[in-house]
């Protein structure tokens, strides 16, 4: 019998439409017993979690620093969801942290946990003992797997509208969905909905804030950065401070699926909201160039309003296929591509072009399967 987690992973529910938190809970009250957690640093919002994370945990690791950083979902291979001082988790770790996981919880536990579920119990078993825990919620906040554990501070970035159909369908909601995940101490990054402050002020006001500074001294090199990269590293530098750790001589790390540049004329993005949407528009258009936007979405997402806010620098949609059954109908998608009077077709990889530029965007799912396709193609 193949024991191996990646067998074991794909036996699970990688998707759910109720959050059933007794299962995680029981999990972690028996593991817990076996392991020693570090300082936990919880990272909860609609946008930017996951590079405010791994630029917390970059500087860490620079400042020599045991640390584990836990984020989801991966862009192209599952050691990327726990990234341990610099680098991907390896198989050695994963199975080793899977067998020990096996022996520890009984089998009505491990049948019931989810995928997400289970790999946050590996993300805390092998966080056994080193200095710093940076947690990645998933979709939500009070009842997300990550949230089983104590967190000795939370970080909120930006809070907008998304996963409605989970945490509720007002910006109010959702902020308050996410909040109530904190335990002792938080910290706010800068919001675009006053809601959100409202909130903050009614649910947080028995919680020590450490105070957001816009203007901390930041690396030479920040200006290279989009701008919403910039305020996500400026808010892992507020955490350093906090921490009273160095903020000096600190390297930028590039950043995976971030508005990275993979070609001088092709942009990657996992950005799969409105929100994502209104960053990135702000970036295209300093360049004042109209894009291909290669393009997907799931169906649960308002993919209509991402296109009306990237609307002004498309110069066409092409649709990627993905092998998904969340994805919207591709017919579906198409009448309202072509409802917002834009040019439309489906994706080939071999009609990118270097008089072209492109923009892959959509959500990790997206960005996977073109990488995956571009690279068997170079």
């Amino acid at each position: 019998m193949d024991n191996s987690l990646e067998n074991f992973l794909e036996k699970k529910t990688l998707y759910y439409d109720k959050i059933d938190y007794d299962v995680i809970y029981k999990s972690w009250e028996i593991l817990k017993k076996f392991i020693k957690l570090p300082y936990v640093i919880h990272i909860v919002g609609t946008n930017g979690k996951g590079t405010t994370g791994r630029f917390l945990a970059s500087f860490l690791n620079q400042l020599k620093k045991n640390i584990l950083h836990y984020s989801s979902p991966h862009v192209v291979k599952f050691n990327e969801r726990i990234w341990i001082n610099g680098i991907d988790s390896t198989e050695e770790q994963l199975e080793f942290a899977h067998y020990n996981l096996l022996e520890i919880l009984d089998n009505q536990l491990l049948e019931k946990l989810t995928y997400f579920e289970y790999t946050t119990l590996l993300a805390l078993y092998l966080s056994d003992g080193i200095d710093y825990l940076i947690l990645e919620a998933g979709l939500g906040g009070e009842f997300d797997a990550t949230n089983v554990v104590k967190n000795d501070l939370s970080i909120f970035t930006t809070i907008d509208l998304d996963h409605q159909n989970f945490l509720g369908d007002t910006i109010r909601e959702i902020a308050s969905t996410k909040m109530r995940s904190c335990n002792t101490r938080y910290i706010l990054a800068k919001q675009i909905n006053i809601e959100v402050l409202e909130v903050k002020n009614e649910i947080l006001s028995d919680y020590k804030e450490v105070i957001y500074d816009d203007n901390i001294d930041t690396p030479k090199n920040i200006k290279t950065l989009p701008l919403y990269l910039q305020d996500n590293l400026k808010l892992s530098l507020n955490v350093l401070r906090y921490l009273n750790l160095p903020i000096d001589d600190l390297n930028i790390e590039s950043m995976q699926g971030r508005f990275q540049k993979i070609s001088k004329n092709i942009i990657v993005d996992v950005g799969h909201n409105p929100l994502a949407a209104k960053v990135i528009l702000s970036e295209l258009k300093k360049d004042n160039n109209k894009i291909i936007l290669i393009y997907n979405s799931y169906a649960n997402k308002d993919y209509k309003k991402v296109l009306t806010i990237l609307k002004p620098v498309i110069q066409e949609v092409q649709i990627i296929k993905c092998d998904d059954d969340r994805i919207v109908d591709s017919k579906v998608l198409k009448n309202c591509i072509e409802d917002l009077s834009l040019n439309v077709k489906f994706f080939d990889i071999l009609n990118i072009t270097e008089d072209n530029k492109y923009l892959v965007f959509g959500s990790f799912l997206v960005v996977d399967e073109f990488l995956s396709r571009y690279k068997r193609d170079k």
